[in-house]
């Protein structure tokens, strides 16, 4: 078994297991009202399902709208969140409902109201959300991806940005341990051990998936390795913390929900500075980067440590820097370029799409190591 978390360790054992199974046929809204039907028939005696519409946007799950009229109540709109076989990601619904349970009146996230983790009802394993209200871009920005270069423009940024500051603030100051976090393992054995089962983890996906061999990511796995630094007081870090990964009412710019919170796990708070700090996420105007489109990075950083009351260490920022271009590396042009290639996901053309960035990541790493080796 693999040096990592025991629940992740499991996970990347099944995934070895799915790689030869026949290509995944997408849902369709006719088997949605089925399933959903048959499954609150049994939940909600009495109930009834309408409205099932397919969500766009994400990588990795399909996911769909519906409506859920239960006997005396008012109709309320849900998510309904559904594996597919692969995707750019390799998560857990369990960990997912975990961390949406604990995290409710901490932060904006939508309730998650039932976990099927066995797929002991829908075909893979699925979670079924409320539903929140709100836009993960501005009509303006037209049909970029969702998250990458998106432009909030003014003013939703100045009105973004505090709370950008004070919800990931609240993330990491957050006390995972009296919140039952029953699938996630504390990595407190010693001060290397929650970035160390990190690295493991995603070493072993690229193993896996890996379509073409880059020298430069054999060298940055290895520096990686080598460089694993104390993390004292580990957090829970969201993993995916971004513009594009939270709703916003566009009119007053309140952040209604905070979204994909599938990666996230017990480590160093670092992480999450150096994976919205990334370029792509960023914008470039009139010469000014603004990463995520909040504020250039020193301003950032000043802001959050101002919310959070931590102090960024430049070492370890860099550390996860170089971590993040790796890990996206890894799941564009790996886990994602697998799924398209094994017909395992729903959504090949958007995940082969994602896998031209996988150049752009090897030349940070490259810009990145030559850094380090210039000190």
């Amino acid at each position: 078994m693999i040096d990592t978390e025991p629940h992740l360790a499991a996970m990347l054992e099944e995934r070895k297991a799915r790689r030869a199974m026949p290509p995944y046929i997408p849902q369709v809204d006719g088997d949605v009202q089925t399933l959903l039907t048959s499954f609150f028939a049994r939940e909600i005696p009495g109930s009834s399902v309408s409205g099932i519409a397919r969500i766009g946007g994400g990588a990795s799950k399909e996911q769909f709208v519906f409506t859920l009229a239960a006997p005396g109540e008012q109709p309320r709109r849900y998510v309904l969140r559904m594996d597919a076989l692969e995707g750019i990601t390799e998560t857990s619904r369990a960990r997912e409902y975990d961390v949406l349970k604990a995290f409710r009146g901490v932060v904006p996230v939508p309730d998650p109201i039932w976990l099927d983790a066995d797929a002991a009802h829908f075909p893979t394993p699925a979670i079924i959300m409320e539903f929140v209200e709100g836009v993960t871009k501005p009509q303006t920005d037209g049909v970029s991806v969702t998250g990458l270069g998106t432009v909030l423009g003014d003013p939703l940024r100045g009105l973004i940005a505090p709370q950008y500051y004070a919800n990931l603030a609240a993330i990491h100051k957050f006390d995972w341990t009296a919140a039952g976090l029953r699938h996630f393992s504390a990595p407190t054995a010693d001060p290397k051990q929650p970035t160390r089962w990190l690295i493991n983890f995603w070493k072993e996906l690229l193993e896996q998936d890996a379509v073409t061999r880059e020298p430069v990511l054999r060298l940055a796995t290895q520096w990686l390795e080598d460089h694993v630094p104390d993390c004292p007081a580990p957090c829970v870090v969201h993993g995916d913390y971004r513009t594009g990964n939270y709703l916003f009412d566009e009119a007053s710019g309140r952040v209604t929900a905070i979204l994909d919170w599938e990666m996230s796990y017990i480590g160093d708070f670092h992480a999450d500075l150096g994976w919205l700090l990334q370029p792509v996420f960023g914008s470039n105007i009139g010469g000014v980067f603004r990463a995520s489109d909040i504020a250039p990075p020193t301003e950032m950083i000043a802001g959050y440590e101002a919310a959070s009351g931590n102090r960024v260490d430049p070492v370890k920022l860099h550390y996860f820097t170089v971590f993040n271009a790796w890990k996206s590396y890894v799941l564009v042009s790996a886990l994602g370029m697998q799924a398209a290639r094994t017909a395992h996901n729903h959504q090949d053309v958007l995940l082969t799409f994602l896998a031209a960035t996988g150049p752009m990541f090897v030349d940070d790493l490259a810009r990145l190591l030559m850094m380090e080796e210039s000190r």
